[in-house]
């Protein structure tokens, strides 16, 4: 764990002590936190299923001075996250970093109930829940026999709203929240806490051509955000910096909106 040094205020906030591993890396907000925690000093893995994206962003953090590995994964094979698991395994051993994973890896959905496939449902139940499931079950033995770690999932602030289109994707992100709080239970007592974030449409790039595609909805969703304007990646940072330091070691099983009021 993170000791505060005496007078030092952000000292619990401190990264450089950390292994964090990230899904979904290669694009979006996977690769601002990836580039957020190497930034902080962390050594950061990078999971996803495009190595050509992985080897480009690992050299951005290395030409910025950070430290990053690159594992080719597919999350919803569990030999590829038996396999991340391993290397993740390789790197920690002998090492005083704390683990971290941070399960973001996932895909934007938006149809209407009744056009939504068996294979549509497939694919998000495989990618959100399946992922961070399995993901998590293969690398928190690497934190429950160290008595430490942190687990943070990417939840939805669909998670716990609701509109035209979003059964489908809403269920699965309100499945990953409660994923939140077992997993919190049972490892709580073992020194592992698991908690999520929640944000509201966040500007990636796939987001906002989705956005443009369809204004009148576009202006339709951003009413509904008490503070006027979608997230950017930069907004979601914060959190996950607090969620992934020492500063949040007494918080577990939560789910942290950062919707912009988006919810409320």
């Amino acid at each position: 764990m993170t000791t505060s040094a005496p007078g030092d205020p952000l000292a619990s906030f401190r990264l450089d002590d950390r292994l964090i591993v990230v899904t979904g890396a290669s694009e979006g907000i996977g690769r601002a936190f990836a580039e957020c925690f190497a930034r902080c000093g962390a050594l950061v893995v990078l999971a996803s299923r495009r190595r050509d994206a992985l080897e480009a962003v690992k050299k951005g953090i290395a030409a910025a001075g950070g430290k990053a590995e690159a594992v080719q994964t597919d999350v919803t094979r569990a030999d590829d996250i038996r396999k991340l698991a391993l290397a993740v395994g390789r790197l920690a051993q002998g090492s005083a970093r704390h683990l971290v994973l941070v399960n973001n890896a996932g895909l934007g959905f938006t149809k209407a109930a009744l056009e939504v496939t068996e294979a549509d449902w497939d694919a998000l139940f495989d990618t959100h829940v399946k992922g961070a499931f399995f993901c998590s079950q293969q690398i928190a033995p690497l934190m429950l026999e160290r008595g430490y770690g942190k687990i943070i999932n990417l939840s939805s602030a669909w998670s716990a709203a609701s509109d035209a289109g979003k059964s489908a994707y809403g269920a699965a992100k309100a499945a990953i929240s409660h994923l939140t709080a077992q997993l919190s239970t049972e490892w709580a007592p073992r020194g592992v806490r698991v908690n999520a974030i929640a944000p509201t449409a966040t500007m990636t790039d796939f987001v906002a051509r989705n956005l443009a595609a369809s204004p009148e909805r576009a202006d339709r969703l951003r009413s509904r955000i008490k503070l006027g304007r979608f997230a950017r990646t930069s907004d979601l940072l914060g959190s996950a910096i607090f969620l992934a330091s020492g500063a949040s070691d007494f918080i577990t099983g939560q789910t942290l909106f950062v919707d912009g009021g988006f919810t409320t």
